[in-house]
This record gives structure tokens, C-alpha cells and sequence, in this order.
């Protein structure tokens, strides 16, 4: 072990990484480094084509060599699938790549060609471009195409519904009033095998599908309920009354190797699956859930088409939806109780394309904006806000209950930024903390993790509350909902402050008091669906902080990142 670790540290690797690194390879580090450093980046939480790139360069393998434009052509396509595509055009790829590397298009090109025989990488063409994806992602945009296709044609276990005698009785069962478009969704759910709901808040989602489950479990359906995360679970099941699993848990994820115990082989037990906040879903997810589903096992998918789309590959729902190849509600018409509140009200202007109506000085509103010209005022009104002027007003509490949205993570009115900022204020580091990986954590720290631990039951976007730091045994306590989970010093890279986030990150949570920083140094960023998608996870109250010019920017602009997917052409080609 001491000769690995004195490998390692000679070729700039801090501690923490070498002993990931030979937990991972074992006896066998030295030779498997200086083979091929680049599989570092693929196997090593923590070590990125940069890392290893630095490596590989100490050890003498050359700028222009093979192996290293082959690592850095999946490199790039690694980082564009966290752009979101599921591939790039060759045309894109190629100067991509070039640019990254520091290498001539030829050895490039070469690598592309290589990378293809070895199957690596599959070529293909969306809307007529010639286009390069990472196999697993091919594949698993070939398997949605193919999963859609066999639900659709299957037969069913519902039973026969009489939708003109359950709408009634469901409206009397809840106390409700259903709208004619909600009768409209009822009567197409209890008829059809997949089906997807889609529309913004207030519109009335949670009531309807409550309304169809209702329905159904009194005819003796038997439903399962899930959403990508813990916090969207949570909600679905408060909202209907029946327990909802994250997709990982409900495919029984075995945390060993990563893989779902629920598959083709052993689909899920249930009449009927309804996945919720579908629009977090992204390509290898669908996936690995569709293919899950029984063959007779009706879907009802729910989501809002409009916010952002996934953080990882591709852009299910939308290209479900697209498609046409499923049947599609969409709910337009905003809810009285709904209507009244001006976050509701705003998020659907912003969607439309027009900026929100203010409210007047002195009215009592959910949404509002505080203005600032500067970047240093932005930040420094955002700090005053959460922790004196908002909680002194509607008594809520700085931590607990305010959650600070930013449009990106860099700046000082980003999310990094604006993070040490509040934890200076509300959480000062005393001589009981730790600092690691750029973050200092103290007893008390609202705290956030940033990927899927499945040893410790922790996924992306928990957020927890640091109890303990033992410095003697080099561990952190953090409690996720009342259950206390220890990382060790050395894995404190899972963890970020969480008193500010960015708006991607907070997708499918909802917080009682959201507050948003919003200025033209962000203007990369300032896409009317980020906008939208940040109003929309205030209950109680929304303030946006900064500049309206930056605001009117956001509403403008419509421009929508294009993700390089083709998936949309997969399905529409299953109809034909």
C-alpha cells in the first residue's frame, strides 16, 4: 500500500483520491495507472478527464498518443450529456474535441473512427445530421422507443370503468368540483393503457390524479406511485394518500454494484404505475423504468412540459409528448384558489412570454421583486432578506423555511457565492468544524447532496442538517429527514452548502419561501423555463432580488438549449 500511495502522490494525487483509487484496483494500482491512466476518469468518483489527463502527462504518455485522444473524445461527449445531449453532431464533435485537446483534427478523427469499430461510440443521423453517440445512450434511446411500443400494443388488467357514473361519485367522494377539461382527463385515464398529464401550477395535476387513483383502488386496481426524487415522493404520496417511492427505491436498486433488482426479468407488481415530476426524468432513467413495467401494466405520466428539462441526458417527457405516439392532457385553465395567488399568476405570464404584473407598493402579495442594479447589492439584499427582513415580516425561519435559488453557480450572486455569504451570517464556522474540497461544515449547516449515494440511502438534491463533527474519528453526521447518515472526512466531496442552490438543483422540491437572485451577469443563463421553473417551487412566498432588465431578458427569451437526442424520430418511427 505505502509504495501505491508514494506512486500516487508523486504524480500529484491527494490522499483522499489514492485511497479511492486502490480501494478500487487493489494490489494491481501501479500497473493499471500506468497502463492507461485515462481509466482513472471512468472508475474514480472524484477524478475527471483533467485529473487524469495531468496524470498521464507526468507519466509520459505523449499529448498526441492514441489513448489520449480516444479518452478525450468520450470525454467531450461525457461532458455534452451533462449539457444534456445523448450525442453531438460529428460537425460539432470534431472542433469540440480539437479545442479540449490541443490536438490535430486528423489524430481526432482517427479517434472518432476507432472509438466507432470498438463500438465505443455509434454513429448516427438526427434531423439529417450526422451525429456520434456514447453506446449507452444509443441504446437506451433505442429501448424507450422499443418499451413505449410493447406497453402500447399490451393488454390490460383494468377493469371496465363507467366514467360517466365515477366522475360524480368521485366528485361527491373528495368534495371537489371537477373542471370540464379534469372530466375530460378522467374519462381518457380510466379508457387508456399510457397516458401523459402535463400543465403548470394550479391547474389542478394533484387533484386529478388523486381523482383517477381514487377511481381505480376502489375497483381494485392495484397502483404503485414513484418520482426521481425523495422530496417529489414525499409530495405525491401527501397529496394522494398513498405511498410513493423514489424510482431508485422502487426498482429495488442493489448498492453493491449500482444495478435494479426490478427489470424485464422481474417487472414490477402492479395494475398501474403513475410517475410523477416525469420532467426530471432523463434518458437512462425512462429506461431502466420502462423496461420494469409489465407488459400489462397501465401508465399514467405526470409532469410540467414547460420547466426545465432533466439535468442529465436527453428530454423525455418533451419528446414523448412531441412525439404524439401517446395520448396527451394538457391542463390549461387555472384554478379560483389557484388564481388569487401571484406566484401561480406570474408563472403562467413568464410562460407565455410577458412580464409578470408587480405588485402595487404597500399590497400584500406571494410575489415580488426587490430591485438592484448591482451585482454587490443583489447579493448583499438577498443576505439582508433571509436574514432579518423576511423573517421578521411573515415569521419564518431563515434556514428552515428560505431556500435561495440562483440561475448559476458562479459569480458572487451565484450560488457559491451567495453560500458563504449566508453561512457567515447564520452559521459562522466555529473552531468545531472541517474544511474540505472548498467547503468549511459546521454543526448546524444546511447542507445538500450532490449525487446518488445508494450505501448510505442519499440521492441528488437531499437536503440535510450537519449534527455532528467528530474530529477524533474524522466523520460528519448529517440528518435527511430525521435520519442521521455519517460520511467520512475524506467523502465530504457528496456534500455542498445548501442555504443557496441553483434552480436546476431544486427541481421537484418545493420550499414554503423561495428567494432568486436575478442579474444580467447571468445573461448565459437567463432562459424563460429556468426563470419559470425557480417561481414555481415557492409555496408561501416568491422574491425575486436584482435587475427587471434581467428579468424582461428571461421572459423574452424563448431560446431553449437544443439537446442533440433521437428519441423524438425513435417513437414517431414505432407508429409507422
Amino acid at each position: 500500500i505505502r509504495s501505491i500511495m508514494v506512486f500516487l502522490h508523486a504524480h500529484g494525487v491527494s490522499t483522499s483520491r489514492a485511497v479511492r483509487i486502490f480501494k478500487t484496483y487493489g494490489q494491481g494500482a501501479i500497473e493499471i495507472v500506468q497502463e492507461n491512466p485515462y481509466r482513472l476518469a471512468q472508475d474514480i468518483r472524484g477524478i475527471g478527464f483533467l485529473s487524469a489527463d495531468t496524470i498521464a502527462q507526468k507519466i509520459g504518455i505523449a499529448k498526441d498518443s492514441p489513448l489520449r485522444a480516444q479518452a478525450g473524445i468520450s470525454y467531450a461527449l461525457t461532458e455534452a450529456s451533462g449539457q444534456g445531449h445523448c450525442g453531438l453532431p460529428y460537425a460539432e464533435l470534431v472542433p469540440l474535441a480539437v479545442k479540449l485537446l490541443d490536438i490535430a483534427e486528423s489524430i481526432i478523427e482517427t479517434a472518432i473512427a476507432q472509438e466507432v469499430a470498438d463500438e465505443v461510440l455509434l454513429p448516427d443521423t438526427v434531423e439529417g445530421q450526422a451525429c456520434v453517440f456514447l453506446a449507452p445512450l444509443y441504446y437506451a434511446e433505442q429501448s424507450i422507443a422499443a418499451q413505449i411500443q410493447r406497453l402500447d400494443a399490451g393488454g390490460t388488467t383494468l377493469p371496465a370503468f363507467e366514467a360517466d357514473k365515477a366522475i360524480p361519485w368521485v366528485e361527491q367522494k373528495l368534495s371537489i368540483q371537477l373542471a370540464d377539461s379534469q372530466k375530460e382527463a378522467i374519462r381518457l385515464a380510466l379508457s387508456s393503457k399510457l397516458l401523459v398529464i402535463t400543465g403548470g401550477p394550479g391547474v389542478g395535476k394533484t387533484t386529478l390524479v388523486k381523482s383517477i387513483l381514487t377511481i381505480m383502488t376502489v375497483k381494485g386496481v392495484k397502483p404503485l406511485l414513484c418520482a426521481p426524487t425523495g422530496r417529489a415522493a414525499k409530495r405525491l404520496s401527501e397529496s394522494t394518500g398513498l405511498e410513493a417511492k423514489t424510482i431508485h427505491r422502487l426498482l429495488e436498486i442493489n448498492p453493491i454494484n449500482g444495478q435494479f433488482k426490478r427489470n424485464a426479468d422481474n417487472p414490477l407488481e402492479c395494475d398501474l404505475l403513475v410517475a410523477d415530476e416525469c420532467s426530471m426524468i432523463d434518458v437512462p432513467l425512462a429506461n431502466q423504468l420502462l423496461k420494469a413495467v409489465a407488459t400489462r401494466t397501465a401508465m399514467i405520466l405526470v409532469g410540467d412540459v414547460d420547466q426545465l428539462p432533466s439535468v442529465g441526458p436527453g428530454q423525455f417527457l418533451t419528446d414523448l409528448i412531441d412525439s404524439g405516439v401517446v395520448p396527451v392532457i394538457r391542463l390549461t385553465e387555472v384554478f379560483r384558489q389557484a388564481a388569487t395567488s401571484r406566484i401561480v399568476r406570474s408563472a403562467h405570464q413568464i410562460n407565455r412570454g410577458v412580464f409578470p404584473s408587480l405588485p402595487e407598493k404597500g399590497e400584500a402579495s406571494d410575489f415580488y421583486l426587490v430591485a438592484a442594479e448591482e451585482p454587490e447589492v443583489i447579493a448583499q439584499t438577498v443576505v439582508d432578506l433571509v436574514q432579518t427582513r423576511l423573517p421578521r415580516k411573515f415569521e419564518v425561519d431563515s434556514i428552515r423555511d428560505i431556500q435561495v435559488l440562483c440561475p448559476m453557480n458562479r459569480g458572487i450572486t451565484g450560488a457559491r457565492g451567495i453560500n458563504q455569504a449566508l453561512q457567515a451570517v447564520l452559521n459562522p464556522p466555529g473552531e468545531h468544524s472541517v474544511e474540505k474540497f472548498g467547503n468549511r461544515f459546521s454543526v448546524g449547516d444546511k447542507v445538500m447532496q450532490i449525487e446518488n449515494n445508494y450505501d448510505r440511502d442519499v440521492f441528488n438534491g437531499d437536503i440535510g442538517f450537519v449534527t455532528g463533527v467528530d474530529q477524533d474519528e474524522e466523520e460528519l453526521a448529517v440528518a435527511f429527514d430525521g435520519r442521521v447518515v455519517s460520511y467520512p472526512f475524506g467523502e465530504l466531496d457528496e456534500l455542498v452548502l445548501c442555504y443557496a442552490t441553483t434552480i436546476h438543483k431544486s427541481q421537484g422540491s418545493e420550499y414554503p419561501v423561495v428567494v432568486i437572485p436575478i442579474s444580467t451577469q447571468h445573461y448565459m443563463m437567463l432562459k424563460r423555463n429556468l426563470i419559470y421553473t425557480g417561481i414555481t417551487r415557492g409555496k408561501r412566498l416568491v422574491v425575486l432580488v436584482g435587475q427587471k432588465r434581467a428579468l424582461a431578458m428571461a421572459v423574452k427569451g424563448k431560446q431553449v438549449e437544443r439537446r442533440w437526442s433521437k428519441l423524438k424520430e425513435r417513437l414517431v418511427a414505432t407508429k409507422r
